[in-house]
């Protein structure tokens, strides 16, 4: 949805205040900020507990959901809210133990899937909405969609503040902090929640087919930059953000998808962390040690 009518120019600030005389552009970049923040925090967690197909699973369960709020003429973004929350609640109590968690994330996609076709069949109208989540819209979101994702995002940044210490134990190692007399089955139904509502408001940005881009790869990158766990979340975010705001920057002045622009971006920068910069840095390190 690129605006060709206004030419790109050399001069940053002239384009972006082009740019944000758009209402559409500024709900876009106000949701997509949000999106970004929230990808970025929960990521790390998805990332640090090997839960990268859970987030898939979710998101494409959220895509039943939103078939079957069409089916019976309701917002899509509610029944997709209402599908990721319930699967990641039944994956959470199936799959208690991580050595069995993706055979029962799969047994539930595979049903929720099944109900999805058989909504779409159901459905004798133009499903435009429900097949626009599959690759994001975020250039059509509303001031009211900018508002549900902000509430929603303020729900996970306040629930992964009360739950960040006992989650990342847990999440570091699930057998200790059993022993240890922490409810490991709680954290996971709790975590499997966050996930479920960070990928149905991720979905608007990036789409159900490309979720990986910002729920998982700014977190695998982060964790090749740092350590310790505040500092990865943080970059995580840092990531999410800058690439989230280029896409949408390049997608107004050029006729391609934002989700494609913001899916190449983290994938290119994660290529370049783990292929040419750890390569550079024991170089740095060696040479440091040796002077």
């Amino acid at each position: 949805m690129a605006m060709n009518s206004i030419p790109f120019s050399i001069n940053l600030l002239a384009d972006l205040q082009k740019m944000f005389q758009f209402e559409f552009m500024q709900h876009a970049f106000e949701a997509g900020t949000i999106v970004a923040i929230i990808a970025g925090i929960v990521g790390y967690f998805v990332v640090l507990r090997r839960s990268s197909f859970a987030a898939h699973a979710l998101a494409h369960i959220g895509f039943a959901g939103a078939a079957g709020a069409v089916l019976f003429g309701i917002r899509p973004v509610f029944g997709l809210l209402l599908s990721t929350s319930v699967s990641g609640f039944v994956m959470a109590i199936l799959g208690s133990r991580a050595a069995h968690r993706d055979t029962q994330i799969g047994i539930v996609l595979a049903f929720m899937l099944g109900m999805g076709v058989l909504f779409i069949s159901l459905y004798t109208g133009y499903a435009t909405e429900a097949y626009s989540i599959l690759f994001g819209e975020i250039l059509g979101i509303s001031s009211n969609d900018a508002l549900l994702t902000l509430v929603a995002g303020s729900i996970i940044l306040a629930a992964v503040a009360v739950v960040y210490r006992p989650l990342l134990f847990s999440s570091l190692d699930e057998e200790v902090a059993e022993a240890k007399g922490m409810p490991v089955l709680l954290l996971g139904i709790i975590f499997m929640l966050l996930v479920a509502v960070a990928a149905s408001i991720a979905v608007q940005v990036v789409g159900v087919l490309l979720i990986f881009s910002l729920m998982v790869t700014p977190a695998a990158t982060a964790q090749r930059l740092a350590k310790r766990p505040q500092r990865v979340i943080i970059i995580s975010v840092v990531i999410a953000l800058m690439a989230t705001w280029l896409g949408l920057f390049i997608s107004f002045y050029e006729p391609y998808p934002v989700s494609f622009f913001i899916t190449s971006i983290v994938f290119v920068f994660y290529l370049f962390v783990r292929f040419v910069y750890q390569r550079i840095k024991p170089k740095k390190i060696y040479q440091t040690n040796f002077q």
